[in-house]
């Protein structure tokens, strides 16, 4: 194996990360309606996590399950943070106490949605602020108005980066039009591929691309055999030749794993130092990059 353990990218040209993250959205429980997952472990892969070097922390105010909340577990773990400590932070969708979704949210929305990830984070501002864009945001406010509240808290000071989610690549020449964007964060997995020139203009521009859902894409099928093979060739597990391919699609690739296990959390981060062979990474290439059919 050749480690890349140690390989930095510059977020938004001045914040070097670790380029394995880790994403807490599972922190709080297995899935939106749960079951909930144990706190007190929750607190323990954070730790053992930034043991291992990550210093690249994916969060959102609405990644709670009942009383359990992804950043109330972060600041516990965690705070006072390290320096060089990252932690992006994710707006746009939201959901109420009892976990059902919110309408699309407008500028004053996303305002609110920022300071409340200031309080619950213990944070005087945010490294990185997704906006995350879905069709009914976007059929109710203009992206000059969504982006356009975001970058006003930039010049404020409450927000260093910007980011976009779930964006094509005319969302993100629109949102450039309207401030510099850091990172881009959408689906990508060796199964699903969707938006696939988005990865090639981050790479080009040096944007960081963040793919989420890349171990577990949703549920759609996924090429058990060739994992299995492939996995087996590099003495890996399937999660990790996931991962290893994802680190080698592009430099600007900053995979975010999430998972509630310290066990899962350390084989995912010793993906890292995982080299896949020219044969594998052509066969796993060669698979489809089209949507699947969820017809």
């Amino acid at each position: 194996m050749t480690t890349t353990s140690d390989t930095r990218f510059l977020l938004g040209g001045d914040l070097p990360v670790a380029r394995m993250g880790f994403g807490a959205m599972r922190l709080p429980a297995r899935g939106w309606e749960g079951p909930a997952n144990d706190p007190e472990t929750a607190v323990k892969v954070l730790r053992r996590a930034v043991d291992l070097g990550v210093n690249h922390i994916d969060t959102a105010w609405f990644y709670f399950h009942e009383d359990i909340a992804a950043n109330d577990l972060i600041r516990k773990a965690l705070h006072p943070y390290a320096d060089d400590l990252v932690i992006a932070a994710k707006v746009g969708p939201g959901r109420n106490p009892d976990g059902s979704w919110m309408d699309p949210a407008d500028a004053r929305r996303l305002r609110e949605d920022v300071h409340r990830s200031l309080r619950e984070l213990g944070r005087d501002h945010l490294d990185l602020v997704y906006l995350r864009l879905l069709p009914s945001q976007l059929a109710a406010n203009p992206m000059a108005e969504l982006f356009g509240a975001l970058a006003e808290l930039r010049d404020e000071g409450l927000i260093r980066h910007l980011g976009i989610s779930n964006v094509t690549t005319a969302h993100l020449d629109e949102a450039l039009r309207i401030a510099p964007v850091a990172a881009v964060q959408n689906m990508y997995a060796v199964a699903h591929r969707p938006e696939p020139a988005v990865l090639d203009v981050c790479t080009e521009r040096g944007i960081a691309y963040v793919p989420f859902f890349s171990l577990d894409p949703l549920g759609r099928p996924e090429p058990v055999d060739t994992l299995a093979r492939i996995a087996a060739r590099h003495d890996a597990s399937t999660a990790q030749v996931k991962l290893a391919w994802l680190l080698a699609q592009s430099p600007a690739v900053l995979p975010i794993p999430g998972t509630s296990s310290v066990a899962h959390l350390e084989e995912n981060i010793a993906a890292a130092g995982l080299r896949l062979d020219d044969e594998a990474l052509a066969e796993l290439n060669a698979l489809t990059d089209d949507p699947i059919d969820e017809e």
